[in-house]
C-alpha cells in the first residue's frame, strides 16, 4: 500500500513537472538585417578576409539576440544570407563555408570549437545561443568533399550548400538544412533530395526551410502536412513583387492558408528591394515591418500559441471551391480584356459601379466578386482571373482570383505595380472554382499594409471583409497553388554537375541522331 501510494505520488509529480514544461505560448523575435556585403563577390578572397567580412555581421546578429534574450524571447531568426551577401561566383563563396555536420553528432561548437575542422562561424554562433539562453537560426554556407572521381562531384572537390542552422539554448547544434529551390544561386548546389528537418521544443515542434522553397510543395507543404509542425523558421532574401508577392503580403497568407506560426526574417536591402519581416499566427500577422525609406534593420517580437492547431482562434477547415460552384456566373457584366501581371496573361473585367456583383473565368478558373465601395474614387478596379503555369520558367501552376487596383485610369496599366490607393471598400466577397486545396488569402492595403482583423475566410472559400469598412485597398487575391500540375525542372536554381552533364549528353545524342536522320 505504502509503494502503492509512492508510485501514485510520483506519477502525478511527474505529470506536474511535464505540464510546467511543456509552454502554451512563446515569445517569437526576428531580425531584419541591413547586411554589410563585400567589396568582390567575383574574385575569391583570403579565409580570413571572409571571417572578418562575416563577423562585421555577427556583430549586428549579436545585438540583436541580446536584445532578443532581454525581452524573454526564446528563439530568434535571423535572415538568409545576413553573414556574407548573395551574389557570388562558386569560387568566391568558398572562402565563407565551413563544414557543418549532422545534428545527429550532438556538438555544441562553443565548446568544442575544432571538433570538426575550422568553424569560427558555427562557433561563435553557438556561443551566442548558449551565453543568451536562446534557441537562434542563422543561414551560413555548407561544403561537403566529393570524389572527384565521381561525375557528380563539382570541379573544385566540393559540394556547396545554402544552409540554416539552429542551435538551442544550451549552444547545441540541433537542426541543419540545405535548401532546394535555389534562386539564381550558381554558388550552391542543390541537394540530391528535399530535406524534411524538424527539431522539437518544450514550446512546440519547429520545421525550417529557406526563401524560395516557400513557393513548393516539397519541403514546405510536406513539413505542414506529414510532419505536423506547429511553428515554420523562415529566413529569406526576399525581392517584393507587387501585386500578390511582397513579403508581407505572401507570407501571411500562406501561414494563414497552411494553418501554421511563420517567423520571416528578412534581408533589407532597399535598391533590391528587399523589406519585410513578420510573425504570422494562423488567423492574423503579431507583428510585421516593411521598410522602403531607410537602411535600417529592424527586430521584431510576438508572443505565439506553441500549438496553434489547439488555439480557440484556429481558423476552421475551408473548402476553397464549395461557394463558387454552387451559383452561376453573375450575369449582366460587360466584356472581359486580356491584360498581363508581370509575365502572366489575366482575363479581367472592370469595377464600373460602386457596388455589383461580377465573374470573370480563365480555363477551369471563375472567379466571383460581390463589392461596395463607399464611394468611387478617380480609380480604376478590375477583377482578375489566371489559371496557368506562372512566369517566363513556366514551371509552378496558378489560380489566382484578384480584385486589383489599376496604375491609372487607363486599361492598359492594369496589372501593373502600384502602391497607393484611395478607394475604400465597405464589403467585399470574393471566391473561386479553386481546383487545389492550397490557397493562400491575401488583402493588401495603401503604401503596403497588412489588414490584421479586418477579413476573414469563410469555410466555404469566400474571402469577406469584416468589422467595417477598409483602408484603401491595392488588391484582394485568392492565390492557389496546383502543386500536382507543376512541370518538374532539375533545380530550383543551379544544377548539379552530373545533371548538367546527363543534359549535354543528351542533347549531344539528339543532334547526332538528326545528322544521321539527314544522312
Amino acid at each position: 500500500m505504502i509503494i502503492s501510494s509512492f508510485q501514485t505520488s510520483v506519477a502525478v509529480f511527474a505529470l506536474i513537472i511535464l505540464h510546467v514544461s511543456v509552454l502554451d505560448t512563446f515569445k517569437a523575435a526576428v531580425y531584419e538585417h541591413a547586411v554589410i556585403l563585400p567589396n568582390d563577390t567575383e574574385t575569391p578572397v583570403s579565409q580570413d578576409y571572409a571571417l572578418l567580412l562575416m563577423n562585421r555581421n555577427i556583430d549586428i546578429l549579436e545585438r540583436a539576440i541580446k536584445q532578443a534574450a532581454e525581452q524573454g524571447a526564446q528563439i530568434i531568426v535571423t535572415p538568409e544570407d545576413a553573414i556574407y551577401g548573395w551574389k557570388f561566383t562558386r569560387e568566391a563563396i568558398f572562402p565563407y563555408l565551413e563544414d557543418i555536420p549532422d545534428p545527429l553528432v550532438n556538438w555544441i561548437p562553443c565548446q568544442d570549437p575544432h571538433r570538426f575542422g575550422h568553424t569560427p562561424v558555427q562557433a561563435r554562433l553557438s556561443c551566442l545561443a548558449k551565453n543568451n539562453s536562446i534557441y537562434v537560426l542563422a543561414n551560413i554556407g555548407d561544403k561537403k568533399p566529393c570524389n572527384s572521381r565521381d561525375s557528380a562531384c563539382p570541379p573544385n572537390g566540393h559540394y556547396q550548400y545554402n544552409t540554416n542552422v539552429v542551435y538551442d539554448a544550451n549552444g547545441k547544434l540541433v537542426a541543419r538544412y540545405h535548401k532546394y529551390n535555389l534562386y539564381f544561386e550558381p554558388q550552391f548546389d542543390v541537394p540530391e533530395k528535399p530535406e524534411l528537418v524538424t527539431f522539437d521544443t518544450s514550446f512546440g515542434k519547429f520545421g525550417i526551410f529557406t526563401c524560395f522553397d516557400i513557393l513548393f510543395h516539397d519541403p514546405a507543404v510536406t513539413l505542414v502536412k506529414d510532419f505536423h509542425v506547429d511553428t515554420i523558421l523562415f529566413p529569406t532574401a526576399w525581392m517584393n513583387v507587387l501585386p500578390f508577392l511582397t513579403a508581407i503580403e505572401f507570407h501571411s497568407a500562406w501561414a494563414m492558408g497552411m494553418g501554421v506560426n511563420l517567423l520571416v526574417a528578412n534581408t533589407h536591402n532597399v535598391s533590391l528591394k528587399m523589406t519585410g519581416s513578420g510573425i504570422y499566427a494562423p488567423h492574423s500577422p503579431k507583428a510585421y515591418h516593411y521598410d522602403m525609406e531607410t537602411e535600417l534593420g529592424k527586430i521584431l517580437f510576438a508572443e505565439v500559441d506553441s500549438y496553434p492547431r489547439n488555439s480557440p482562434t484556429y481558423p476552421p477547415a475551408v473548402n476553397w471551391s464549395a461557394y463558387a460552384t454552387t451559383i452561376k456566373p453573375f450575369p449582366g457584366q460587360k466584356s472581359s480584356f486580356r491584360g498581363f501581371i508581370s509575365r502572366d496573361e489575366f482575363n479581367f473585367t472592370e469595377l464600373f459601379e460602386n457596388a455589383g456583383n461580377l465573374t470573370v473565368c480563365q480555363k477551369e478558373l471563375c472567379c466571383h466578386l460581390s463589392y461596395r465601395m463607399l464611394g468611387k474614387e478617380n480609380e480604376v478596379y478590375v477583377l482578375g482571373a489566371f489559371a496557368g503555369l506562372h512566369g517566363r520558367r513556366r514551371r509552378e501552376y496558378w489560380q489566382v482570383c484578384t480584385m486589383v487596383k489599376c496604375k491609372s485610369t487607363n486599361l492598359a496599366t492594369c496589372g501593373q505595380p502600384v502602391d497607393s490607393a484611395l478607394t475604400r471598400f465597405e464589403m467585399f466577397s470574393l471566391s473561386g472554382t479553386f481546383r487545389t486545396e492550397y490557397v493562400f488569402p491575401e488583402v493588401l492595403l495603401t503604401k503596403i499594409n497588412l489588414a490584421p482583423g479586418k477579413f476573414e475566410v469563410l469555410k466555404d472559400g469566400r474571402l469577406v471583409n469584416k468589422n467595417g469598412s477598409s483602408e484603401p485597398i491595392l488588391t484582394v487575391s485568392l492565390f492557389g497553388r496546383w502543386y500536382t500540375k507543376d512541370v518538374r525542372s532539375i533545380s530550383g536554381g543551379t544544377s548539379n554537375s552530373a545533371t548538367t552533364y546527363l543534359i549535354i549528353s543528351t542533347l549531344l545524342m539528339i543532334i547526332a541522331l538528326q545528322n544521321i536522320v539527314m544522312v
